[in-house]
């Protein structure tokens, strides 16, 4: 069980890493301090859209309009903490 327990945290936090380098790259971008006309630019932030946005598009929708500001990234951290600490409750 605590082979199992390892592996998904393992997950979890590979998945939370990528998440938060997404929202980075993004800011980035959209504060023009890279350019997406760089080939290596362009293929990590799509690869990063594709492996967040099937998760992050869900939350969108039930979200309220704020303006402008994306908090679906924060509330997807904070719901795969609460399903990593329910993990090692179950499991350990």
């Amino acid at each position: 069980m605590i082979a199992i327990f390892n592996l998904l945290t393992s997950i979890i936090d590979i998945y939370t890493f990528l998440l938060i380098m997404s929202v980075v790259l993004s800011w980035l971008v959209a504060f023009n301090v890279v350019n997406t006309q760089n080939r290596f630019v362009y293929m990590v932030g799509d690869f990063l859209h594709r492996i967040t946005e099937p998760v992050l598009g869900p939350i969108r929708r039930f979200m309220p309009n704020m303006g402008g500001l994306d908090i679906s990234p924060i509330i997807l951290i904070l719901a795969l903490y609460f399903i990593r600490d329910l993990l090692r409750d179950i499991l350990l």
